[in-house]
């Protein structure tokens, strides 16, 4: 994510300094850990990337995710624009959860109305959810079951300014997580 400043386009490079900040501020909650990753290369010329996890306060991990920002000054086909945003959340569920039909149209509404609330401008949002069930076998018997949800997504955002679409995006990350919403104080015994 640090793109030398000759011969890289003003607005990746403004795009870039967005996601730089949200890596080097103080983080908005403590379960959530923002770093920088290596961002793919063959997807567009210009591309910069975020990783992040959720904990919980005994340093389990709940979820993990991924943003990456793409940007192809002639566009591409399908973009809608010359940037495209590329998210990837991943949390473990409660069993009951993941068999809820309801759940792949609950997580992209956590997605989209996000996306939303933190006025981050977007269009041709696209994506999936998938639920994963896992078991084991052989050596790993004694290993219980696990259920998964992944949410993968990508959009065309409005302008440069990353801001509200890489909050939105860790507002997802800590609902996927299981965490209430910011601002909110989970009731004592509920799990949270």
């Amino acid at each position: 994510m640090s793109p030398r400043s000759v011969g890289v386009p003003g607005p990746f490079q403004r795009a870039a300094a967005t996601l730089r900040g949200v890596v080097e501020a103080e983080p908005t909650r403590a379960e959530l850990m923002i770093e920088d990753m290596p961002a793919p290369q063959r997807l567009a010329p210009y591309a910069a990337a975020l990783m992040a996890t959720v904990y919980r306060e005994d340093d389990t991990e709940l979820a993990v995710g991924r943003l990456i920002v793409l940007y192809d000054p002639d566009g591409q086909r399908g973009w809608h624009g010359d940037f495209r945003v590329v998210a990837y959340v991943r949390a473990e569920l409660e069993p009951e959860i993941a068999a809820d039909p309801l759940i792949g149209p609950v997580g992209w509404s956590w997605l989209t109305e996000a996306l939303d609330l933190h006025c981050a401008g977007y269009k041709a949002v696209s994506g999936t959810i998938t639920r994963a069930v896992s078991e084991s076998f052989g050596d790993k018997d004694e290993e219980p079951e696990t259920t998964e949800l992944e949410l993968r997504a990508s959009w065309s955002p409005a302008d440069e300014n990353m801001s509200g679409h890489i909050t939105a995006w860790c507002d997802v990350l800590c609902l996927a997580a299981g965490l209430p919403p910011a601002g909110v104080t989970s009731l004592p015994g509920s799990g949270a």
